[in-house]
């Protein structure tokens, strides 16, 4: 099933890059000054930065002491798995999970905790930033290319779903303890799975703390997910300089907009789609294609750059698991 979505994505991606003009790809990296890479570079380890004391923030909160360039290996070597599995949103949790309690000694529940934490931030403030984003484009007169509308009811759906999650959790925990019983019920005698209830209550215990003990670390956590998101936005505006494209505020909202959504779809890393949906951006506002062929080069090098660092540390997370 994988290989089918990968070779759909480059499919796809190959098909839209040959209707690109390709003297934007040279010309969009070759007239970067040195104090642009740096900029640029700069710009990406500060949003990385950011996005990993988010999470550290989360475990001190947990009452656990992970250092910051331990989570910084776990979350990159993770990233990269998300990269190669359908969707770039998921896929690395698992692994993330096992490297927190092998490398860094969190229990089983902690570890569990700790992933389900950030990943809930990730999304939450991933959808909601897209909401707004998609709500200030459906009230523009300008930008009645799309069903902006339809949009926002999803986001909107998505939002409150992981919302009322959060809040099930939190109040109804007997319910999925049931559940977890339920399930597990055929397998009781076996030791790891026989101890899910008991986990679970660990889990729900330790996040109830978290709530009640640590509202000013969830409030930090968010104050860190927003700047990160603000570096996102701001390292989009500067690729869109990189590559000379004359834009106002509508088309720059516009154009991130349907890039962050085009990621959202089942493709590998948002291969393929992230070119077709930039693509097509372009070919409807009627802006310069060579200027799309350079910003889809520029963000697929920085996606390179981050995945082969990410990459570097995988060797060295499984044999330090296997000593363990």
């Amino acid at each position: 099933m994988i290989r089918l979505l990968w070779i759909a994505a480059f499919g796809l991606a190959a098909w839209i890059l040959a209707q690109l003009p390709m003297e934007g790809v040279v010309q969009s990296v070759a007239q970067l000054s040195l104090a642009q890479w740096l900029l640029w570079v700069c710009l990406n380890l500060l949003v990385i930065a950011l996005l990993t004391g988010r999470w550290q923030v989360l475990t001190r909160a947990m009452g656990v002491a992970v250092r910051f360039f331990q989570l910084l290996r776990v979350r990159q070597a993770g990233q990269v798995i998300s990269f190669v599995t359908p969707g770039p949103q998921f896929g690395g949790e698992p692994l993330q999970v096992h490297w927190l309690w092998k490398r860094c000694g969190l229990s089983g529940h902690a570890a569990l905790l700790a992933v389900g934490l950030d990943r809930f931030y990730e999304l939450w403030i991933n959808f909601a930033v897209l909401l707004l984003a998609v709500l200030a484009l459906a009230a523009s007169a300008g930008t009645s290319l799309v069903d902006w509308q339809t949009i926002a009811l999803i986001l909107s759906g998505l939002v409150v779903t992981l919302a009322l999650f959060a809040w099930f959790l939190l109040r109804q925990p007997q319910r999925i303890r049931a559940w977890i019983e339920g399930l597990t019920r055929p397998w009781q005698k076996h030791p790891r799975l026989g101890q899910l209830p008991t986990h679970w209550t660990q889990l729900h215990e330790s996040l109830q703390s978290i709530v009640r003990e640590n509202r000013l670390a969830l409030s930090l956590a968010l104050g860190l997910s927003l700047l990160g998101w603000a570096g996102m936005i701001a390292e989009f505006w500067l690729l869109l300089c990189f590559v000379d494209l004359e834009f106002d505020l509508t088309t720059f909202v516009f154009l991130f907009t349907v890039m962050r959504l085009a990621f959202l779809l089942p493709l590998p890393g948002g291969v393929g789609s992230v070119e077709a949906g930039l693509f097509w951006a372009f070919s409807a506002l009627g802006l310069p294609l060579p200027a799309a062929t350079g910003l889809i080069a520029l963000m697929r090098l920085r996606d390179v750059l981050v995945l082969s660092v990410g990459a570097l540390t995988l060797p060295g997370m499984s044999i330090a698991a296997k000593v363990d």
